[in-house]
């Protein structure tokens, strides 16, 4: 019997790679790899509503017990958990950054914003729908299906739903996921080639090193929680989310990695409705790990320019952008890109100019920082999942 390589080493393989294509070979080949890794990213992005439509919508169908009760009990649980980790971010951030930030720091990664590579050609497959408007209509027929179902109207939909769920669920088993590592590959030669792989490390190490500490530190804690309250081992629930948390290092979405992500559920030890409803929706609503990287860089910003900056003016922030961020998983800087109009609560109106200098600085200084950002929200997703099991299975199926 052959030696399958599982999907972590193939996805390091993939960020080696990636770094090593961007780095010596010519950029025509570069090229090739990204307008490879692109088309794919155009076709995970048709897929994504669909497999929030699938997933969401049959996780809730089949919570026949309290499907608006558990709905409730996530959405609130991922709001809280994206906003605390925002406020905390904020303190820690305030309190360290100064007494390592410098001018012209920010001005190098600046100066890698505008240099990445350009496909040779791309394809236009535009979504069936865009994401929030996917998480509604989940919700919608979830929840009808699951009051209705053999009371006002019989299996026809909940049958055709299944089936529509099935045909997704081979797409990502037989395309998607053997086919991430090319877009992680893509991914790391097109941050290699534009520099900003590279100058992230060199540079910025020190505001890196302490939002990635806060990642894992705040992961920690979600997942010390959640092992409490499942009495499980949250080492072990720890170890089953490195398949997923090293996925969305590469993809940098959130929904991306919902395939993978899955997977680290089932390994947790959460069944299969709680799973297809949980995961998918904290991929679109939990967004901690990215909140924690704005108010992060938001603060290195206001540094860096003298700008006026207090937790009077964050919370206002990140509660707005908890709201907001709901629509930006499925693309790389997805996150940032949604809160540019909600710049000017902490930076002003005419620094928080989203076309202005300081919001382009906050974009490329996030940019290079979302792979981590995207591995934390994902990970939190399955803290999430493994409270909302126990929760299901304790007071409401019970």
């Amino acid at each position: 019997m052959k030696n399958k390589i599982g999907l972590v080493p193939k996805l390091i393989i993939a960020i080696i790679l990636g770094i090593l294509i961007g780095q010596f070979l010519p950029e025509a080949i570069c090229r090739v790899v990204v307008t490879a890794s692109g088309i794919f990213s155009t076709f995970l992005k048709f897929i994504i509503p669909l497999m929030i439509v699938a997933y969401v919508t049959m996780g809730i169908a089949d919570l026949s017990q309290g499907a608006g009760k558990l709905l409730i009990i996530t959405v609130t649980i991922a709001y809280a958990s994206t906003l605390i980790g925002g406020a905390a971010s904020y303190i820690v951030s305030s309190n360290l950054f100064p007494h390592f930030i410098n001018e012209g720091v920010l001005e190098q990664i600046a100066a890698t914003s505008d240099n990445s590579l350009s496909s040779y050609f791309s394809l236009s497959i535009p979504p069936l729908l865009d994401t929030l408007s996917a998480v509604v209509l989940a919700f919608v027929i979830g929840l009808c299906l699951s009051n209705m179902r053999g009371k006002e109207i019989g299996d026809a939909l909940y049958n055709t739903m299944k089936d529509f769920s099935g045909i997704i669920d081979k797409v990502l088993h037989t395309a998607i996921i053997p086919l991430l590592p090319l877009y992680i590959c893509g991914t790391f030669v097109d941050m290699t080639k534009s520099g900003k792989t590279f100058a992230i490390l060199s540079v910025l190490w020190k505001v890196f090193l302490v939002v990635i500490c806060m990642h894992l530190i705040y992961l920690a804690l979600q997942f010390l929680l959640a092992g409490t309250i499942s009495k499980k081992n949250p080492i072990t629930l720890i170890k089953n989310q490195i398949p997923g948390y090293t996925t969305a290092l590469g993809t940098q979405s959130s929904a991306a990695t919902i395939p993978v992500n899955l997977q680290c559920a089932e390994a947790d030890g959460v069944c299969e409705q709680i799973r297809n409803f949980v995961v998918p929706l904290c991929a679109n609503i939990h967004m901690c790990g990215s909140m924690i990287t704005i108010t992060a860089c938001a603060t290195a910003v206001c540094l860096m320019n003298q700008l006026p900056i207090s937790l009077g003016t964050v919370i206002p922030f990140i509660m707005t952008l908890g709201v907001a961020m709901v629509a930006s998983p499925g693309a790389p800087g997805g996150s940032i890109m949604t809160a540019l109009p909600f710049l000017y609560m902490i930076f002003g109106a005419e620094a928080g100019d989203p076309n202005g200098p300081i919001c382009a600085i906050m974009v490329a200084l996030y940019i290079t920082q979302d792979s981590f950002g995207t591995a934390c929200n994902v990970s939190g997703d399955n803290a999430i999942g493994v409270i909302v099991n126990s929760i299901y299975e304790k007071w409401i199926k019970a």
